[in-house]
């Protein structure tokens, strides 16, 4: 049994989460819920999972919380309650699905606490990756991995070394805008950016399928996860999503983790690692996908990659840079204030302002961060 502690329950990670432990009711407890404000579908979490702790971002909804859900569980708020259900004596791994940089401290208290943390805020590696890897190692517990691509990077390794590996492939299914000629990209509206081909995820995380900023982003969180710097991790487009990654080993060999696309199988697999657990819930039919396709990335017009592989290369901050810009012009241009490649473009500006600091303290990474949102907002 695996007592799971639930940060970002209202999310899409979270309800297919919420999903697997409905699948394996005597392997997963679910023992602590958060949500960011929708308080309505956390209550309606609370009383069907009975978590001993449950908390809202809004301190102003906890008394909502407490009239719906009695004695039964604890309530708490904002981030302070983030870090006491991170930091749960019951709980035995700690699923970090908050989206944006709030799931940063909540995992290293974690990882302080003795929990192994389960993944699937990218930017929790993206900005503090050095620090929560060694952290981590410090602590002897485990960083698994939700996304799909490092679940299948991690199940492919199966503890080889990293001196054993050539590269490592994350697959990208190219996004709605794969084969869009570049001078259609001003032009691009909002409502089209957020009809992905392959999955369906939140607002942020299809826009930066979209931009590609999300592929960048799992490539510096891959160099820290695998400990492969970031010359040995590549793209390519894969449009079908099938192959959800390859790792590539010295000797020539590769190997490649396959499914049909359902965010329900990396969460499951990382919740009852090392154990594999069964579940009726994906089925992947070969015949009926016909074929499976790979394709070279337009970095000419998904520069987002190359900013991530620079990010990556200078270390640092940079990389915190490279997300909180990010994260300002991708809620520029879902509020209508900043075209599709304006995007990208703020992010490089914001990057070439910015003077990075090695080997950054949290205090640092945290000021990065700030600096980053102010001079891309301004």
């Amino acid at each position: 049994m695996k007592r799971v502690v639930l940060l970002g329950s209202t999310g899409s990670i979270g309800t297919s989460t919420l999903k697997v432990a409905d699948d394996l009711p005597e392997h997963i407890r679910v023992v602590g819920l958060a949500a960011g404000n929708n308080d309505q579908l956390l209550i309606e979490q609370a009383r069907r999972y009975r978590p001993q702790a449950v908390c809202i971002h809004d301190p102003a909804k906890t008394g909502a919380l407490r009239d719906a859900l009695g004695p039964g569980a604890e309530v708490n708020s904002g981030s302070e309650g983030l870090l006491k259900l991170a930091t749960m004596p019951e709980a035995d791994v700690v699923l970090i699905a908050i989206v944006g940089t709030a799931g940063l401290q909540p995992a290293l208290a974690a990882i302080r606490a003795g929990k192994d943390i389960a993944v699937a805020s990218k930017e929790i590696l993206v900005m503090a990756g050095e620090m929560v890897m060694a952290e981590a190692a410090r602590h002897g517990v485990k960083v698994l991995a939700v996304d799909s691509e490092h679940s299948a990077i991690f199940q492919c390794l199966d503890g080889k070394p990293p001196e054993s590996v050539r590269r490592l492939w994350l697959t990208a299914s190219g996004g709605p805008f794969r084969s869009t000629p570049k001078e259609e990209f001003p032009h691009i509206t909002v409502e089209r950016a957020l009809k992905h081909p392959s999955w369906v995820m939140g607002r942020k995380i299809t826009i930066d399928s979209a931009t590609l900023f999300n592929k960048g982003l799992e490539m510096i969180e891959a160099r820290w996860l695998f400990n492969v710097e970031i010359g040995r991790v590549s793209v390519v487009v894969h449009p079908q999503s099938v192959v959800h990654s390859m790792v590539e080993f010295v000797d020539g060999s590769i190997i490649a983790q396959l499914s049909t696309p359902d965010m329900c199988l990396p969460i499951q697999y990382a919740l009852t690692y090392p154990q594999r657990m069964p579940s009726g819930r994906v089925q992947t039919h070969f015949a009926k996908l016909g074929k499976l396709t790979f394709e070279e990335p337009d970095t000419d017009r998904f520069p987002s990659l190359l900013l991530a592989r620079r990010a990556a290369e200078v270390g640092g901050t940079l990389p915190a840079v490279f997300n909180a810009a990010n994260e300002i012009a991708v809620e520029a241009f879902v509020n209508r204030r900043l075209s599709f490649p304006g995007i990208t473009e703020l992010v490089r500006r914001t990057m070439d302002r910015h003077q990075a600091v090695s080997h950054p303290t949290l205090d640092q990474i945290l000021e990065a961060d700030r600096w980053a949102r102010s001079e891309a907002a301004r």
